[in-house]
């Protein structure tokens, strides 16, 4: 018994020991700025030449960023209205082209490249130039092309809101499939993982590809829509399409008192985005069934 204790010890010293440099980066580089961030959001921060002069604000800049600032609260609705679509049309465009690439016959691995390039681009200047470009004459004319649509007039004729969400869905269409590189990567590698003998049962069942794909394929690459989502939602929310995050960097460029707003503006910010991520784990969790007791 000591001897298989003293075993399990052992293990777990190596087990920690293997993990020991991720949290040493994690205390250093996640942990304390974070909670340095929550700190500061108390305080008032100014920046003089001897150095950052602290002084304790307390909620004063919670009651500024909610009730006096004319921008926080539009920017953090806009990264709502802005989240909560492009993250929809992300999961179901990558799952989408995910299925038709793995179940694709011939140049499988030539297609895979190209939708994951974006993905190597999009840490160079080629997505930065596209992220900062606001307005260009095509999304113009795209905005003329889709406002015209008879759908969107009719859509629109019942809820304008709908509609110019729809319209600004397909005018950012390009930016947004920019994303789906890594989620269709990850939607490939679980529908990789699905047991092949369940489709075979299924089809000796009678089942249809429909139902094959409601009844068994879904309910297996649940947890995979999970991560995805989780990481589309912090994924999007470091581009300078986030007003959020825009608003940020330009208090934390403020040096006559900006950085304390800045961490409040960051803070506030987080919580949301966990909200986010909660409402995504209710939608893709797995649920316990219930199983009743005679």
């Amino acid at each position: 018994m000591k001897k298989m204790k003293t075993w399990k010890q052992r293990q777990n010293r190596s087990g920690y020991a293997f993990m020991m440099p991720w949290i040493i980066g994690f205390a250093v580089f996640t942990a304390f700025p974070f909670a340095a961030t929550i700190f500061l959001s108390f305080t008032n921060v100014s920046s003089t030449i001897l150095g950052y002069e602290i002084s304790w604000a307390g909620l004063s800049n919670y009651i500024t960023a909610f009730f006096k600032n004319v921008e926080f609260l539009p920017a953090l609705g806009g990264y709502l209205r802005m989240a909560v679509p492009y993250t929809f049309v992300i999961v179901v465009v990558s799952f989408i082209i995910a299925y038709v690439l793995e179940h694709i016959g011939k140049l499988r691995g030539f297609f895979r490249t190209i939708y994951f390039l974006p993905v190597i681009i999009m840490s160079g200047p080629v997505m930065k130039k596209l992220l900062d470009t606001k307005v260009s004459d095509m999304q113009l004319l795209a905005g003329h092309t889709y406002s015209d649509i008879f759908i969107i007039q009719m859509i629109a004729s019942y809820s304008r809101a709908a509609a110019g969400l729809i319209t600004d869905v397909f005018q950012q269409l390009s930016t947004i499939l920019w994303f789906t590189g890594i989620p269709i990567v990850l939607f490939i590698n679980g529908l990789q993982k699905i047991n092949p003998s369940l489709y075979e049962a299924a089809k000796m069942d009678s089942a249809n590809g429909w139902q094959i794909l409601w009844k068994i394929t879904l309910p297996i690459v649940r947890p995979t829509a999970l991560i995805i989502t989780v990481f589309t939602i912090v994924q999007l929310g470091m581009f300078d399409i986030n007003p959020v995050y825009s608003l940020i960097v330009t208090y934390m460029g403020n040096t006559s008192g900006g950085l304390g707003f800045a961490a409040t503006y960051a803070w506030v910010y987080t919580l949301v985005v966990l909200l986010l991520m909660g409402v995504a784990f209710l939608i893709f969790g797995e649920r316990k069934s219930k199983v009743k007791h005679y």
